[in-house]
């Protein structure tokens, strides 16, 4: 070998001897220089979900155990005895396409005792983990502060109206349950991430990789499948309510936000978009965190999920907006869904990994009346 020749190749060697030494000695390091940053890198300029999902978190089609690494997490449902049915067709779907690979436990909520029927019908749908937890009183009925006289008025006049769910008191239990808490039941303590289910759902493609570990391992903290409008008759007041919020709190709003998607004026007025959270992969510690925490009582003290029909999507949408970096929020666009009458199916290449069983022409995602659009704005 020529004696420049030589020289060439050991500063090569030493270049990357030294580039391993730094990978494995400086946390900070490795990362930097990690594949998965250096991917990150090259999607800058389009929303997150176009880079694909790395090959190494894909496990093999003939796994039949769980996979050694799992996040903290749990797949929530909340249910009444009389969903058992669409229950059962939900969390069939749920462990044929994805967690009889992971095995990630179930948590059960419900206003009243749940059923040994019921019990017994969803834990033989299973090999993971199941708990059944009753929500406290106060968590869930209409709390004493409200004005019946006030509440029942509007009720009567959304039925006029024909607000869907306009006179109903236990959809209203629902959406403030889930604003402000699911997260709080001691069933829930222990975890950091969960998958909200809900009865008569379809998942429509196997999912082979681990969504927790995503949003894990990428600083996710909040995962959609389906954005749309929300019914501006259940909301009159809400964007009043945020901004008083936001005027006495600015210093709980994160920098680099997601206000773009939910206002086309910087904030001044709500365009209503907003994510189904009939779906919601989560960070727990997002809704547990100081800024949500005051932003969810200072909406309860409003009166608003009585007074109007203020619902948990708009409210988890402007929490996870205002409060999370917009990276912070994933779009998984490989996980096939449907809740009537909206369904997300995967286009192209992911629709033919995960072995989709929906159409791929019956999509959501650009239809006029969805909000995706307006997220993937945020990153051009």
């Amino acid at each position: 070998m020529m004696t420049p020749m030589r020289y060439v190749v050991l500063v090569l060697a030493i270049v990357i001897s030294l580039h391993y030494i730094l990978s494995f000695t400086h946390e900070g390091y490795g990362q930097a220089t990690s594949i998965s940053n250096i991917r990150s890198q090259w999607s800058a300029g389009r929303p997150p979900y176009k880079t694909p999902v790395p090959d190494e978190y894909y496990v093999s089609e003939n796994v039949t155990a769980p996979s050694g690494r799992r996040a903290n997490a749990a797949i929530v449902m909340l249910a009444r005895n009389s969903d058992l049915n669409g229950i059962v067709v939900s969390m069939k779907q749920m462990e044929d396409r994805f967690n009889k690979k992971f095995r990630y436990p179930y948590v059960f909520l419900n206003e009243e005792a749940f059923s040994d029927n019921f019990k017994n019908r969803v834990t033989e749908l299973t090999d993971a983990q199941v708990e059944f937890g009753l929500i406290p009183r106060e968590h869930w009925y209409q709390p004493d502060s409200i004005d019946e006289a006030k509440a029942s008025a509007s009720r009567a006049d959304m039925v006029k109206n024909n607000v869907i769910y306009g006179g109903s008191v236990p959809y209203r239990n629902m959406c403030r349950f889930n604003s402000g808490f699911f997260y709080r039941h001691p069933l829930l303590d222990k975890y950091r991430y969960y998958w909200r289910v809900e009865p008569d759902v379809k998942f429509f493609c196997d999912l082979d990789y681990d969504p927790f570990l995503i949003m894990q391992d990428q600083n996710k903290v909040y995962g959609f499948t389906v954005s749309l409008y929300e019914y501006e008759a259940t909301i009159p007041t809400l964007w009043q309510a945020v901004k008083e919020f936001i005027h006495e709190n600015p210093d709980l709003v994160s920098p680099d936000n997601a206000m773009a998607f939910l206002s086309d004026d910087g904030g001044e007025s709500y365009n209503r978009c907003h994510f189904w959270s009939n779906f919601e992969i989560g960070d727990l510690d997002l809704w547990r965190g100081e800024s949500y925490t005051k932003f969810f009582d200072h909406l309860d003290k409003k009166g608003g999920f009585y007074y109007e029909r203020w619902g948990d999507a708009p409210v988890h949408s402007i929490g996870a907006a205002l409060f999370a970096k917009k990276e912070q929020i994933h779009f998984f666009n490989d996980i096939g869904y449907r809740h009537e009458p909206f369904q997300h199916c995967p286009q192209g290449e992911a629709h033919k990994r995960g072995k989709c069983w929906c159409d791929s022409a019956q999509n959501f995602d650009y239809e006029w009346y969805s909000c995706l659009s307006r997220y993937d704005k945020m990153f051009s």
